[in-house]
């Protein structure tokens, strides 16, 4: 891409941040939790609407042959399932929902500190100096992005973002969920770009007509995928 675009959409795994962070420090603060957690804030009704989708979902599991666990309706059967679904890396929303009241908590305590890539906080400085909006598309819930970049080790990155798109919004590989963030976003989709490390999202970006980059922080990356590769958040200046 060579003109400077409206808007810019990023990954959060392997694009800003380390995914070492993702599986080694967060997951398994959610995962150790999660119990605990429950038993705290049996009296939540944000925590019960989660539980009832989470529900929801395990019954689709087990009826479609999945083999989740027995949830006889105990706190104990719930966490259980949830860390099914973290064994299977399965991103459903109820679940991400969890995760982040969980990291809310360890953020505020001290406990977590949100990484990110010596780049980002460059790069969003000079894009937001440029007028260029940028905007978060993760399959972590929006609680989770605002916590990782408000309480990040590069300082609260959160004023230059104009945007957060999680789930809720549509699958990452679904042409139609980029189309709606850029709607969101008041932007034609041409006018935006995404960078991600996955080439599957990219490929449904594109499908919608936004431009795009592949993050390979670790070369080799992909083969054969068609998009404009880079190392760093660095290369994308205009």
């Amino acid at each position: 891409m060579t003109a400077a675009p409206a808007f810019v959409l990023l990954d959060i795994e392997g694009t800003t941040t380390p995914i070492d962070f993702v599986f080694k420090a967060l997951f398994p603060d959610a995962r150790d939790r999660m119990l605990g957690f429950l038993e705290a804030h049996t009296g939540d009704p944000e925590v019960a609407r989660d539980l009832e989708a989470l529900r929801e979902a395990h019954d689709r599991d087990a009826a479609e042959g999945r083999g989740p666990p027995v949830w006889e309706g105990s706190m104990a059967a719930a966490a259980a399932y949830t860390r099914w679904l973290m064994d299977r890396d399965l991103k459903i929303t109820p679940l991400k929902a969890l995760q982040g009241k969980i990291w809310a908590e360890g953020y505020a305590a001290g406990r977590l500190r949100g990484v990110v890539y010596d780049d980002v906080p460059r790069a969003l400085s000079r894009w937001t100096a440029s007028g260029c909006r940028v905007a978060i598309f993760s399959s972590g819930s929006v609680l989770a992005q605002r916590l990782l970049f408000g309480h990040s080790d590069h300082a609260d990155l959160t004023p230059f973002l104009s945007g957060y798109f999680d789930t809720t919004t549509g699958p990452k590989g679904d042409a139609a969920s980029y189309l709606r963030i850029a709607s969101e976003m008041g932007e034609r989709p041409s006018a935006g770009l995404f960078v991600s490390d996955v080439a599957a999202e990219l490929d449904a970006a594109r499908t919608a007509d936004l431009a795009t980059a592949l993050m390979v922080r670790s070369p080799p990356g992909p083969l054969g995928h068609g998009h404009q590769a880079i190392a760093s958040l660095d290369e994308l200046a205009w």
